[in-house]
Order: C-alpha cells, then structure tokens, then sequence
C-alpha cells in the first residue's frame, strides 16, 4: 500500500503554517486510526499547519496521494472526512491564480496549488466510483468533487443525473444543486442541465423537496430570467412539505436534541468573560442549519435581492410551515431581510412573535434573540413578548431566569431582554430578580438601561455591582464597561458616586479604557455631578491620552468653563484623540472659536472620519460662515464612505436651511431600499432615515 511509503517522502524539506511539515506523515496515518480521537486530533492538526486557514503547502500537495488512497481504502474508519480534505484542498487549489507564484511561510517561492490541482485532476475518476459508495458520508462530499474536478461535464451530468433515484434527502438536494452548478461552468451542458431542471421542478410525482431544488436551481443558472411565477411556486412547494416527509434519518432536529436540554453544566473557565463565552457560543448556534431545505431557500433569497414585497411573501410562507425545522430558519433569514432592507416588515415581526410558544423553547429563543436585535421595529411583537415571559414565570416560578433547564432559561432570558429592549416595564421583575441573584446577570446589566423609567429600582443595583468590581483582574472589564453604560443610559443623577468610585479604582489599576468609559458616563450627568470635580481635574493631565481627553470633555459638562477647556482640546487636535477632542469643541460652540484655525486644517486630512468630526465642530462653532466649506466636506465624505453618514447626517439637519447644497443626495438617500448607515445596522439606518427627513423638511 502506499501509506507504507509515506516516510520515503522528505517531508522535513517541506514547511507548513508553523515550520518544518515533519508531523505530516503521523498526521496522516492517524487519520486512519481505529480510535476516534486520535482521528480527531490528526485531522485537527493538519487543517491547523497543512491547510491552515486554507493555505495550500507542498507538503499539502504531497499528502494528496495518500489521502485518495485512505479515501479508496474500505478499511479506513472515517473516508467520508478525508474526502472533504481532498475536496477544500482542491476547492481552495482553484480559487488560487494558477498563473501565480505563492510564498510559503519561510519565504520560499511556491506553486503548490498547481502541484495539488495536477494530483486531484489526475485521480478525478475516484469521485465517479465514491458517488456510488453505500456510505452516505461518502457520497456527501464526492459529488461536489465531481463537478468540480471531472472534466468532462456531459459525463458529470449523466454520472449525477442517475444518483437521483434510492438517494437520501440531502444527496438528492446536493445532485441537484451540483447538475445546476456544472451548467454553470460548462456551456456545452448548460440547455440540457437547464431543461432537466425544469422537467423535475414540474414533475408532481416527485417530492416537493427536490421539486424546489429544481426551482431555485433553475433559476440560478439564469438569475436575470427570474419571473414572476417563482416565488408562487416556492410557497406552493413549501406548503407540501410536512414534518413527515423531511423526518428523515439525515434531518437535523431542530428540538432539544440540538442543544441539550440539560442542567447548566460548568460555568466559563477562570479569567474568561462570561460574554465572551455566549459569543462563541452564538456563533456555532447561528452557523447550524435545522432543514435540508434552508440552504435552497437561502438561495433564493439571494437570487431575489432588491425584490423584497417577494422575499417577504416567501418568509411569511416559512414561518407559517407546518414543519417546525422550516419555521426556525426562517426566523433568521426574516431577522436578515429586516435588518438589510428598508419598508413595512410589520407582517414578518408578529410571525416572529408567533414562534415565542411556550412548548418550543429552542425555537422561542431564536425568536425572541430575533426580536431583540431588530430594536424599535419589534414593537409589533411586544403583547406576544410579554405573553410568553408571563408564561415562564407562572409555569416555572419568579426564578425561571435561572432555572436548570439550559433551553427554557435561554428562552426566557432572550424574551425578557427583548421586551426590555423596547422600554417595557413588564421586563422589570426578571431583570431585577438577575441583578439580586447574580445568575447570568451581565445578560440583564445589557439591557437594563433600556428602562430609564425604572431608575429608581435599578440605579442602586447597578452600583452596587459596579462596587463590587476587582479593576485589577483585566477579566472583569467587560463587566464593568456594561455597568458603566447602563448607568449612564439610565441618566439618574444619583450614579455620580459609583461612577465617581468606578473612576478612581480604574485609573489606579490602569485601566485607562474603563476609566475613560466612566468619565463620559459621568460627563453625561452635567452639573449635577460637579462633587466628581475633585476626581476628574487631575485626570485632565493624566499621561493617557484617552482618559486625558475624556476627563477634560468633563471638565467641560461639569462646570462650563471654556477658557480652561478650550487650550486642552485645541493640543489635543494634535494627537491621535482629535477627533474626540473636535467633537467636545463643537459643543462648546462659539466659545470653542479659538480653535477655529486647527479646525480649518484638519478638512484636508487623509482621513474622511477626522474631516468628518472637523466639519461638524467648525459648523457649532462657527456657524454660517462657515457653511459652505463645512457642506462640501460632509458630502465628500460620505461619497468616500457611507459609513460616515450618520454623523454627516446629523450634522447636515442641525444646519437647517444651511444644508441646501446637500439636498440632492439627502433626497436620494431617502430613495434607497438597503439600509445605510454606520455598520448598516437598523437602529443607525433608522436614525439615519430621521436626519434625513428632518432635514428635507426645512426646504
């Protein structure tokens, strides 16, 4: 066998992501051990150095013959993994230009993507014999392989074509999708391929699984052809499909089987964040696919685009699914569309809220995460909302938030965040009950300053939480950063002491980001908090120049007094803090004139956001002369980056009348269906949409 020559190769002449490639042959043999972890740890490693990130070494290209020959082997334990190695090598081997020259880490001139391409064309006949294997594992990957490395795509085609009939769902799906993609990258292949599609999109006998294959398919071999009969057809197709027919051995449950319905297990490790835990675990929830449909249905979205009205008519269609594996990913493809695209998406948000039931707690707390994240356009959802937080805590008592029961918990910890994130004071008695227990209570600190209206009850809590902080252990930063914005979204003057306290801890245990966050906290209390004064003077010459330009921005709100603050700001202007410290100028105002000159240079940075912040502070300060100038910078940034326009925006509606020059592009900006705005995220986009308006109405 050829595995037993795998040490005549120099693979100690070769280098991979981390240095010399003498661990691939044990890679390489390990893969086909009987024991699954030594399997996991061989492929482990040699997708970290081999194939790291994607990177394609001699010695990835080396390894080629051995894995096709493991792959053929009926004694290798776990073939259906090698073949998805061969096949993200190959992938990743054709995205490369196979003109160019790469360079390995060592520096050395490398073409191995060719070398690789040249052994994977050379054995492509492999793909032909393991899309007929009886092991589904097998077949899964192979018929990707196929079209993507068999050249003769007639052949791909007939070879595919005859896999249809006996396979499994997901098989069937992927020789459909994988027909459409041969059509694609073969000419000669394409009318016939185009026409089979068509004949199995219409075909009645056929499941509507893969009759919807076909459609979206089809379309996809000529997107610009895309009429209006598609998106009817699609809902019919989805109608017919019944959680009988996709219960299949290879459906991924979209119950408690996907996420254990278990106690809470052990909490995250020393020093690491309790945030940072739930974002990784947010992303492999998000990455998880519950329908062998999802990935035709996102396909067509795609396809669709700018066609929203239909996007939305289909979307409804998979949230009213009668099988539940449909309706959860569809709750995410509606979160997208309403955060991509502007319009009326009240339909889409109550059948959001129509997935918070009580007997689904996996599929509840997608739902209320969506809900959450869409900020103002839940609104819709609101009595839904609170229905179902009403719900846990009578089926589950006052503690539901932190029950055992890993599903329910996040379901109602998600739907009381989101009910919160909408100001409403039925979220209260959750969120105060987090704060006194301390059971994932940074999940209620995020929120809790949506609730201005609940001062009161929350401000001491806070602040005690933000006491209890240990500012030397660099860990619990985060923790404190949220406390301090809940505290300053809360706006109660009686924060000024814990912030007051947070401040000091932070600076003498250097934690100079937090105790710039804490001074603009407090700033943002005004006057009211001048007892802070004594603390915040000094830190207006603090070394750090973050904390320095946040502490003199207090300065200024705390007592008002320009001709202390203005010579800080303006040898700010100098350092990498000018933009802060321009922003700080512009309100002052008139009082901020000498610094008017500096202002004026800074128009001409190579960085838009600095022109950006330089405009709007000349304009506060300088007023109607300095009009012209201020109008033409904001809009030259904002052509330069869209990112920009929040702030250009608001600047431009503060102008009035001022702004005139702007008004083409205000108008046109009002025109658009994709949400614009810093991050394009909805709430930017919404205020974004305001600025607009508000300043189209001058005119």
């Amino acid at each position: 066998m050829m595995i037993n020559e795998i040490d005549s190769v120099d693979w100690e002449s070769m280098g991979h992501a981390y240095g010399p490639a003498s661990g691939v042959p044990g890679w390489l043999r390990g893969m086909a051990s009987a024991d699954p972890g030594t399997r996991d740890e061989a492929f482990n490693n040699f997708y970290g150095a081999a194939h790291h990130q994607g990177d394609v070494y001699p010695c990835t290209a080396a390894s080629l013959p051995f894995l096709f020959e493991m792959a053929d082997s009926p004694a290798t334990p776990d073939r259906g993994s090698v073949i998805e190695l061969v096949l993200s090598i190959g992938r990743e081997s054709l995205d490369m230009d196979p003109e160019g020259v790469y360079f390995t880490p060592d520096g050395t001139e490398s073409r191995a993507h060719v070398d690789a391409l040249a052994v994977i064309d050379g054995r492509a006949e492999a793909f032909v014999r393991w899309v007929r294997d009886p092991d589904p594992l097998v077949r899964r990957p192979a018929i990707e392989g196929l079209c993507l490395f068999l050249g003769d795509g007639v052949r791909a085609v007939e070879v595919l074509r005859g896999l249809l009939a006996g396979s499994g769902m997901v098989e069937r799906l992927l020789v459909v999708r994988t027909v459409a993609t041969v059509a694609l990258r073969d000419a000669a292949v394409h009318g016939a391929a185009a026409g089979w599609l068509d004949a199995l999109a219409g075909d009645a006998a056929e499941v509507p699984e893969v009759r919807l294959a076909a459609l979206v398919h089809r379309a996809r071999c000529a997107p610009g052809e895309i009429g209006d009969a598609v998106v009817p057809a699609a809902v019919g197709m989805l109608r017919r499909i019944t959680p009988a027919e996709t219960g299949r051995e290879d459906e991924a449950s979209c119950r408690a089987g996907a996420e254990p319905d278990v106690a809470a297990g052990p909490g995250p490790s020393p020093g690491v964040p309790p945030q940072i835990t739930a974002a990784f675990e947010d992303l492999e929830r998000h990455g998880r696919a519950h329908a062998p449909t999802t990935s035709l249905l996102e396909a067509l979205h795609t396809l669709l685009d700018d066609r929203v009205p239909e996007r939305t008519a289909l979307l409804a269609e998979q949230l009213c699914s009668a099988d539940p594996a449909v309706r959860y990913d569809a709750i995410r493809m509606a979160r997208e569309l309403i955060g991509h695209w502007r319009g009326d998406h009240t339909g889409l948000v109550v059948l959001i809220g129509g997935c918070l039931l009580p007997g689904d707690a996996y599929t509840a707390a997608a739902a209320a995460e969506a809900l959450g994240s869409l900020g103002p356009r839940g609104e819709p959802a609101r009595e839904a909302l609170a229905s179902y937080v009403g719900e846990a805590r009578a089926e589950h008592g006052p503690r539901v938030w932190a029950t055992r029961d890993r599903l329910v918990r996040r379901a109602h910890q998600e739907a009381v965040r989101a009910l919160a994130r909408l100001g409403d004071l039925r979220a209260l008695p959750c969120v105060l009950a987090a704060l006194d227990e301390g059971a994932d209570a940074w999940r209620a600190v995020q929120v809790a300053g949506h609730l201005p209206g609940a001062a009161g009850d929350l401000t001491p809590r806070l602040s005690r939480l933000l006491a209890e902080v240990d500012f030397a252990d660099a860990s619990q930063s985060m923790s404190a950063n949220a406390l301090v914005s809940a505290l300053r979204e809360l706006a109660d003057p009686q924060t000024a002491a814990a912030l007051t306290g947070a401040i000091s801890a932070a600076v003498r245990e250097e934690q100079w980001h937090t105790a710039a966050t804490a001074l603009n906290a407090l700033a943002s209390l005004g006057p009211g908090a001048a007892l802070a004064l004594g603390v915040v003077r000094p830190l207006a010459d603090a070394q750090d120049l973050h904390v320095r330009t946040a502490a003199t921005a207090a300065l200024w709100e705390l007592e008002g007094e320009a001709a202390d603050v203005v010579p800080r700001l303006v040898e700010l202007l100098d350092t990498h803090e000018r933009d802060e410290a321009a922003e700080v100028l512009g309100r002052i105002g008139p009082a901020a004139a000498p610094a008017l000159p500096r202002l004026r240079t800074m128009l001409t940075a190579g960085y838009e956001w600095t022109r950006v912040y330089a405009a709007a502070a000349l304009w506060e300060i300088g007023g109607a002369a300095e009009a012209p100038a201020v109008v033409e910078t904001l809009l030259e940034a904002w052509a330069e980056n869209d990112a920009t326009s929040n702030h250009v925006l608001a600047c431009l509606s503060r102008m009035g009348p001022a702004a005139r020059p702007a008004l083409p592009q205000v108008r046109k900006e009002l025109t658009l269906l994709r949400r614009s705005g810093h991050f394009r995220s909805i709430s930017n986009d919404e205020e974004l949409q305001a600025a607009c308006r508000t300043i189209t109405a001058c005119f």
